[in-house]
């Protein structure tokens, strides 16, 4: 798809800001951009018009750049629309949230034109990820401290900072040339002509300028490159003979960055360019890096989607398999009853399978549920079937118990029969691995409205988690306990619009789970 071609959304609340980016994207040869002040107007004008890509600044008044985004991924009519990220966020945890809201891409400011054009391309034409393949890293290149990435290792390393030295003086521009050559990549241009060329075509970190030239001088080159949105925040050091304060102040006021006699100590010039790139070298640091994640994170999205998709048809060949034996008339009902074992083993991984993709959408914001009646008394006994013969060991007494008058059907919930069934399987597993040898588990289904199930076992949940029991990853004392149980259950009772609670006591050594969930109403009837 071509960049110029595309309907842009720029949003920002800032009015120059606003400006800067539209500039630069026309700077491309971008031409159907609309703005927004903030969140909330961008989200109405996305649900009224058509847009390819939101380009949008993160901290706004009324709706931020993320929850606009986290509104975006979870609208079924947007869902999928590329998503841009401007931002001075140095916080990699905030980072990190809003690349698990979804984000196509991150660029940090200040940026320029090349930088924006960059990001764009990697949203639209993704470049294959290199994964655990050692890199060479070039002399005096910058490299990136190590991302947390899952076991994927992603080297990352920044190349030198480019610098354009602008000179007519043979001597003097080979005499920059070489004070800079050991640390960073050194450009020349022997006139004003060359110099706006090759900040055009080939952007330069930064510009050492002279300023008495022919033709051109620097002044006029300056001038000049401020004039263009791919160029304008260019930074320049003026490196002259004028020492005079009208000089250094036309200068300044057009926008250089320093201004330096050639006179002057060399090794102090150095230092002062060294200064300025440190604080180059830290932002273009921070954008690789977001990129790194980036990469990371699509990788590891894909991966996933490719480990589900090939569990799902493995486990679907075991099914398959099973049900033509078990359809042999010659076994013996033993063996057809432990294949049935084996179905219905393979039928609950396959389910484990589209729940974890059911997670993963419900915590990008992605999941729609579509409700329906489901019976939750018959889900609960099946789970605690299970759980007895698994739990014989610790000669637990599990139970299942309700309130509903005797001759009336079980209430039901308004929910999604895969999310109950694993919110419920990882209530009780934590439930049972938590209480201790010979003590009862009991789950008690309330008949009101909403439908509350209540599960109590003995043993308190320790101190120390008590407080974070539903966070990712909180986990006590418990040999192989990974803490996503309960955050999972958490998250799908979330997801059918109910609630989940803990409480636990010492006086009376128990620990009380409760959900409730929206209950499905029909006309009562009465069993025969």
């Amino acid at each position: 798809m071509n960049l110029h071609q595309l309907n842009y959304l720029v949003v920002e609340d800032m009015e120059l800001m606003r400006a800067v980016t539209v500039n630069q994207l026309r700077g491309m040869g971008c031409e159907k951009i609309k703005v927004a002040r903030h969140g909330a107007e961008a989200l109405d004008m996305l649900r009224q018009g058509k847009f390819d890509v939101v380009l949008s600044d993160w901290n706004m008044p009324v709706m931020s750049g993320l929850d606009l985004l986290k509104a975006i991924r979870a609208d079924a009519n947007l869902a999928n629309l590329p998503f841009l990220m401007i931002t001075a966020e140095a916080d990699r945890q905030r980072i990190e949230m809003v690349i698990a809201a979804g984000v196509n891409g991150l660029l940090v400011k200040p940026y320029n034109a090349s930088s924006l054009m960059a990001r764009l391309e990697r949203i639209f034409k993704p470049q294959t990820l290199s994964i655990s393949i050692p890199t060479p890293i070039p002399k005096h290149a910058a490299t990136l401290p190590k991302s947390e990435t899952d076991g994927l290792e992603l080297e990352t390393f920044l190349s030198p900072s480019r610098i354009l030295v602008v000179d007519d003086y043979p001597v003097s521009l080979n005499l920059l040339k070489k004070l800079f050559k050991d640390e960073y990549q050194v450009l020349t241009a022997v006139d004003g002509e060359a110099a706006l060329t090759i900040c055009q075509s080939n952007p330069p970190d930064l510009v050492l300028m002279d300023v008495l030239m022919p033709g051109m001088d620097g002044f006029e080159v300056v001038r000049r490159l401020r004039e263009q949105p791919a160029t304008a925040q260019m930074p320049v050091i003026f490196v002259t003979s004028l020492t005079d304060d009208d000089a250094r102040l036309k200068g300044m006021e057009l926008g250089a960055v320093d201004f330096v006699s050639k006179t002057s100590d060399p090794k102090a010039l150095r230092a002062r360019v060294r200064n300025f790139i440190q604080l180059v070298d830290m932002r273009r640091k921070l954008q690789a890096d977001y990129d790194a994640m980036l990469d990371v994170a699509r990788v590891r999205q894909d991966a996933d989607n490719i480990s589900r998709h090939d569990l799902k048809g493995a486990l679907a060949g075991i099914v398959s398999m099973v049900q033509t034996l078990t359809d042999d008339n010659t076994l013996d009902p033993k063996h057809v009853a432990q294949l049935q074992l084996v179905q219905q083993t393979a039928e609950q991984a396959m389910n484990m399978v589209n729940l974890a993709g059911e997670l993963y959408k419900i915590e990008m914001g992605q999941f729609k549920l579509k409700a329906v009646a489901v019976n939750v008394s018959e889900i609960l006994h099946r789970i605690v079937d299970l759980f007895r013969s698994t739990f014989s060991d610790k000669r637990l007494t599990i139970e299942v118990d309700t309130d509903t008058p005797v001759g009336t059907e079980f209430p039901q919930v308004l929910g999604d029969v895969m999310l109950c069934f694993s919110l419920f399987q990882n209530l009780l597993k934590n439930a049972c691995e938590a209480a201790p040898t010979d003590t009862r588990v009991v789950v008690t289904l309330k008949d009101e409205t909403p439908l509350r199930i209540v599960m109590t076992n003995s043993g308190v949940v320790p101190v120390e988690i008590r407080g974070r029991f539903f966070e990712k990853f909180a986990t006590s004392g418990k040999a192989g306990g990974s803490g996503i149980g309960t955050y999972s259950a958490q998250m799908l009772v979330k997801a059918q619009n109910g609630s989940l609670t803990m409480t636990t006591s010492d006086e009376q050594n128990s620990t009380t789970l409760t959900v409730t969930l929206p209950r499905h109403t029909f006309e009562p009837r009465f069993l025969s």
